[in-house]
This record gives structure tokens, C-alpha cells and sequence, in this order.
């Protein structure tokens, strides 16, 4: 597996990681927790060892499946959660309401973006408890807002690792200017920001190269684009209720149609490789410029099993360019 490290932080973590979202069942239509802890045991064992996860992925849930998963193997695992993404905050920046499905604007729980000192320091308490650890290897502000300011918040966090509960410090969907402005306090190891074929925003602004410049991992999620680039989302699937897929232009028969298209444009350097579409999409990220690690879910045992190969995909300079090519093709056409 390749590894790579965690900014500064002197961590070393396989680059293709494992997202937990799923695990949570909230916007997913459900997940099963036996399923959840087969696929966190099969990634450990296949050399993943970044597992990522959230306060907010099913209200807790997905953190006390993780706990529960890794109990026995606690050493073998770079864990990473958050903080910042409340239900019922006391202040912040509101960011919807939701049920335990999914967002719903008649939903019971106000969720808001609250990174009080306060908040951030409970948060990692809760965390701690509902993981059954004493670190966090990894502790991560979910998004940002302004009426704490965010020295205050990188305070909190900075006064938590000096305790020993969190090891390194990083943050999500931040600016590069917010990101200057933690870095005025203390180092920043890592930033996790969406990132794809299909969503290349972040690297084309320059981000991730302000990211590279300053010794910042940056962690890609939704790599796979919520599953639309595994090349197994064909024009007859259907989503349940509160998946978060249903219903989302993207996910269109005719935008699947567009993405299959793209996909199979790749069919020779995978078969040269002898890998999956979703293996090859894989590999393709993290060979992307300022791109450290990608974040992948998965349901199951199998699924794990194979994202987490795509580690092991040896990519020429060559290839990356043609699939370069492929995708800047494609792109206006692509939702």
C-alpha cells in the first residue's frame, strides 16, 4: 500500500483511506453495522490504515461503529473525525435542518457549523467516549464560519494536542485565506476538500497547490463522486428514500450515460493494469497534483477490499495524461 504522510505531523497514512460516511446511514438510506465493521476490518487488513469518520455521520453513529471496529486494532489505524458540524448548536452559522434520514427543511434537528473553543473541546470529549479511544490522531474543523474566530478555534485545537488528545490538526472545505489565518497560530497538517474527475474546483484554483507549497496533505473526498465513477451506477438503478443521491441532476440517466461514456474511454489502461474502473479512478487521484490521500467509502467487505488495491496501482506519467486529457474533454458535457 502506498503510504504517505500527514503534512508536518510526522504521521504516515495510506494514501487511499477509508470514509465512514455510510456507516453513519444518515442522507445513505441506512447501513447495516455488521456489513460496516466487515469492511473496516477488511481495509485494516488490506493496508489501509487512515480511517476518517465524523461527529455528525448519522448523529454519532458512524463513530461508534468505527470504535467498535477497531477496538482491537486500535494501533494499526490513523483515526480521523471532526469537529464543527453540531445539531442544536448554541450559535454559528446554520446550515439546515434535518431528520434522522437526511436534511429536510421541516426536519427536528438544526444542524449549524459551530466551532465555539467551547463546542470544539466538547466535541472531542464525545468523540473520544463514543470511539472508545484516548487520541484522535487526526482532528479535523467539518467546514468554517466566522463568528468564532478561527484563531480561537485553532487555539482550542492546539490546546487539545498539547493534552495529548489529538495528535495532528487539520481542517475542511476551508479557504486558502482561512487556512493562513489557522497557520498564524500553529501548523496545519492537512486539508480535506471535495475532489474528483467530475469535481476538480479545488485544483484548478490553485488550492491544492497552495496546499503542496506549504507542506499541507490534502485528503480528496467523494473520489469516486458518490459512486457515479465506479462505473457500476448504470442508467436502471434507483435510489431509496433518503439517499442523497435520489432526485440530483447528477445522477440523471442521462448524466450516468454521459459519466459511463468517460469512463470507458479508460477500458486499455485498466486493462493493462488489470484493475477495476473504480480502482483506476483511484489511482488517477492520487496522482493529481497536491493530492495526498483519497477518501473512499464503503458498504461492505468486498467494496473495501477493492479500493483498497487501487493503493497498489502503479500509474505511468503517460496514463495520467491521456486520462487527464479524457476527463478535461468531458467536463462541459458532465454534471
Amino acid at each position: 500500500m502506498l503510504t504517505r504522510p500527514l503534512g508536518q505531523s510526522g504521521i504516515e497514512a495510506s494514501a487511499v483511506a477509508l470514509g465512514t460516511w455510510v456507516m453513519g446511514g444518515w442522507m445513505w438510506g441506512g447501513a447495516d453495522e455488521s456489513d460496516s465493521i466487515d469492511a473496516v476490518h477488511a481495509a485494516i487488513d488490506e493496508g489501509v490504515s487512515l480511517i476518517d469518520t465524523a461527529p455528525i455521520y448519522g448523529f454519532g453513529h458512524s463513530e461508534i461503529v468505527v470504535g467498535r471496529a477497531i477496538a482491537d486494532r486500535r494501533d494499526r489505524v490513523v483515526l480521523a473525525t471532526k469537529v464543527g458540524m453540531v445539531a442544536n448548536a448554541p450559535g454559528g452559522r446554520h446550515m439546515f435542518r434535518s431528520t434522522a434520514a437526511g436534511p429536510d427543511d421541516n426536519g427536528h434537528i438544526p444542524v449549524s457549523i459551530y466551532n465555539h473553543p467551547d463546542s470544539v473541546r466538547q466535541e472531542v470529549e464525545l468523540s473520544l467516549r463514543r470511539m472508545g479511544t484516548d487520541r484522535i490522531d487526526l482532528i479535523q474543523t467539518h467546514w468554517q464560519e466566522e463568528d468564532t474566530p478561527l484563531e480561537d478555534t485553532m487555539g482550542a485545537l492546539v490546546r487539545l494536542k498539547e493534552e495529548g488528545k489529538v495528535r495532528a490538526i487539520g481542517v475542511c472545505n476551508a479557504t486558502a485565506e482561512q487556512m493562513e489565518r489557522y497557520r498564524s497560530v500553529a501548523p496545519l497538517d492537512t486539508d480535506q476538500e471535495q475532489f474528483s474527475m467530475i469535481d476538480p474546483a479545488k485544483s484548478e484554483s490553485g488550492q491544492n497547490a497552495y496546499c503542496e507549497r506549504h507542506g499541507i496533505a490534502v485528503l480528496a473526498y467523494s473520489p469516486l463522486a458518490l459512486g457515479l465513477l465506479t462505473g457500476r451506477v448504470g442508467p436502471e438503478r434507483e435510489f431509496p428514500e433518503g439517499d442523497l443521491r435520489r432526485g440530483r441532476d447528477r445522477f440523471s440517466v442521462e448524466n450516468r450515460g454521459r459519466v459511463k461514456a468517460l469512463l470507458d474511454s479508460f477500458a486499455d489502461i485498466a486493462g493493462a493494469h488489470g484493475c477495476t474502473t473504480a480502482q483506476l479512478v483511484i489511482a488517477w487521484t492520487v496522482r493529481q497534483r497536491g493530492v495526498t490521500h483519497a477518501l473512499v467509502g464503503a458498504r461492505t467487505r468486498a467494496q473495501a477490499v477493492e479500493n483498497a488495491a487501487a493503493g497498489r496501482v502503479a500509474l505511468t506519467g503517460s496514463e495520467v495524461q491521456a486520462m487527464d486529457r479524457a476527463v478535461d474533454s468531458a467536463l462541459a458535457s458532465i454534471a
